[in-house]
């Protein structure tokens, strides 16, 4: 929700290692359970809006279950990928906008 997405390419040799399959997220570090016990929604959408990134949501609760802290560093998954020769990066794009259901 906070965090940078990255628009990837397969590789050559991720065609070898992963029958072309590549990474399609960050993933979970948090349940959602326990993101929504962590964080508070209103103050989540305050720390994107001072990032200049605006939110609408339906709830509060759904919003503090996305908070960018309940999912593991981009950055670090995108490394790994580019690293192992799986992917190599086409794009890095910033959000301006959430919309949550």
């Amino acid at each position: 929700m906070g965090t940078a997405s990255y628009v990837l390419r397969g590789t050559e040799s991720g065609m070898t290692k992963t029958f072309g399959s590549g990474i399609h997220g960050a993933g979970r570090a948090l349940s959602r359970k326990k993101a929504a016990k962590r964080f508070w929604g209103e103050t989540v959408i305050s720390d994107l809006a001072s990032g200049g990134i605006r939110v609408w949501a339906h709830s509060k609760r759904g919003v503090a279950e996305e908070a960018p802290g309940a999912y593991k560093d981009v950055e670090r998954v995108v490394g790994a990928a580019i690293e192992s020769g799986i992917n190599s990066a086409v794009a890095k794009l910033r959000p301006l906008a959430v919309i949550k259901g």
